[in-house]
């Protein structure tokens, strides 16, 4: 039964899979659990290895522990079996290596099965800067070959200069075909449901352009805030941490040309003329469309919290919240503001995509039911929970004398309530059987990342041109003041 399931729906293929980074934060809290459920539902196929790579000093014993350890922590104890551990534990290696030095490297050679005719993923999970050398190195022992494929997590480079420099140093070793860029967003159930409601229905298509649709945001708030990371996070912040590529990305799915066919370049294709007609925010346009923030002290949940410097106890100048309208100038699009907004410390954590359509054109209803008339809304929630709601009229049930009266009612378009008794799925495990399966559809292409960097340093630059400072807003509350403002410029208001 494993065996058949593991055939119709898992790889077949012989490979060896090295986390550069294995003891990370990442590979820890993300990585091993993915594979272990991936194992636990036969997904991987026997001869499938996890060959962890990081600088410290460690022997397989000692990885394995650690492994274990966090696993459990990670991994909710229904879900938890301790003969699947014991089965996927004997998956796991581990080698020492520096990516700097190349130490290790050679080891690994041997420990792959790349002269049996077998294949080799290399997932990436380091800082950016390793990974020419990490490429180098490969490449010096062997391990570089056409079956060898790589996994680069984000962020790909700072800037659009130092986004090409990351991606030339790989792609002086490996082709295009071979190089998978993840966005963990992308293996969101929900987001990849996002293409089977717009394609794979009549219904939407002929309303999904400005003829059809007011507006569209896409929000992505937490409530926590940079705690261990604020030396990472000081380098980067919102703008380019959350909005140039995972909120980008979520974009381009709601706004792209159906493509011909599902294959890895006809969707990404689509994805790539999104981002190219995105319209630039000039420095003139920049306090107009776009508002930068900082938090300061406050209460999220009811618990006091630190500000941002507070928590660095140094002055910076960098943003932790950012929200701006976007233009895509094209025909389907033309008109139709896109707002995208994100930050840390908001009052609850949550990931939504919210496109309103246009309102009736005329209402044939009593005045008292044009105050609860509304237009049309779909509302597709990523996280904590994945659903879909479609916001539709309804009348309000009941006799009346005044007439029909009106109210708002959801739509569930969501999973089957069977489904949403099964394990919720994490995100990289889609993605990690994907690269498996050597299927680099949900993957972004050099192009994408590179003009999305584009567009996101003309907002920068255009802020830095001003001398804009990040504008303060208190922990718990939905931003500055001023990003209220940028939607009741152009005749609307945030969903919250």
């Amino acid at each position: 039964m494993r065996d058949s399931f593991m055939q119709e729906h898992g790889t077949n293929r012989p490979s060896d899979l090295i986390i550069f980074g294995g003891t990370g934060d990442l590979a820890m809290r993300m990585l091993f659990p993915s594979l272990y459920f991936l194992d636990s539902d036969g997904h991987l196929a026997d001869d499938v290895r996890i060959i962890g790579a990081a600088r410290s000093d460690l022997d397989r014993d000692g990885f394995l522990k650690t492994v274990h350890e966090r696993l459990k922590s990670h991994i909710a104890a229904d879900y938890y079996d301790e003969a699947q551990w014991q089965r996927f534990a004997k998956r796991i290696d581990y080698c020492p290596v520096d990516a700097v030095e190349g130490t290790g490297f050679d080891a690994l050679a041997k420990a792959v099965r790349l002269d049996e005719g077998g294949e080799l993923v290399c997932y990436f999970s380091t800082a950016p800067r390793f990974y020419g050398d990490i490429c180098t190195h490969l490449e010096a022992n062997g391990l570089a070959g056409k079956n060898t494929r790589v996994v680069l997590e984000k962020p790909i480079g700072h800037d659009l200069e130092s986004c090409r420099a990351v991606n030339d140093a790989v792609g002086a070793v490996f082709t295009e075909d071979r190089i998978y860029r993840i966005d963990h967003y992308l293996g969101k159930e929900t987001v990849q449901n996002l293409l089977a409601l717009r394609f794979a229905n009549s219904l939407f298509e002929p309303l999904w352009n400005a003829n059809g649709i007011e507006q569209v945001q896409i929000t992505i708030s937490e409530t926590v805030g940079v705690e261990g990371r604020w030396s990472y996070y000081n380098d980067s912040g919102a703008l380019r941490d959350m909005l140039q590529n995972h909120m980008l990305q979520l974009l381009c799915l709601v706004a792209m040309e159906p493509p011909s066919t599902l294959d890895a370049d006809a969707v990404r294709d689509e994805k790539l003329k999104v981002l190219r007609s995105l319209r630039p925010i000039t420095k003139q346009e920049n306090t107009l469309k776009s508002v930068a923030g900082q938090y300061t002290e406050g209460a999220v949940g009811g618990t006091a919290v630190p500000g941002y410097l507070d928590e660095a106890q140094q002055e910076s100048r960098t943003e932790t919240f950012v929200a701006l309208r976007a233009d895509i100038d094209n025909w389907r699009w033309r008109g139709v503001p896109f707002y995208l907004r994100t930050g840390k410390r908001l009052p609850y954590r949550y990931s939504e995509i919210f496109i309103q359509f246009k309102g009736v054109p005329h209402s044939i209803f009593p005045e008292e039911s044009n105050l609860t008339l509304d237009s049309n809304k779909l509302v597709i929630r990523l996280q904590p929970e994945e659903n879909i709601k479609l916001c539709v009229m309804n009348k309000v049930p009941g006799l009346g004398r005044d007439g029909m009266k009106l109210q708002e009612v959801s739509l569930d378009l969501s999973m089957t309530k069977e489904a949403r008794t099964r394990r919720r799925r994490i995100a990289y495990e889609r993605l990690l059987l994907d690269v498996l399966n050597a299927n680099s559809t949900l993957f972004v292409r050099r192009d994408e990342t590179e003009a999305a960097w584009a567009w996101v340093d003309g907002i920068s630059k255009g802020w830095r041109d001003l001398d804009l400072k990040p504008k303060p807003y208190s922990a718990g509350t939905w931003g500055p003041a001023a990003s209220v403002a940028l939607t009741e410029r152009y005749g609307h208001s945030w969903h919250d």
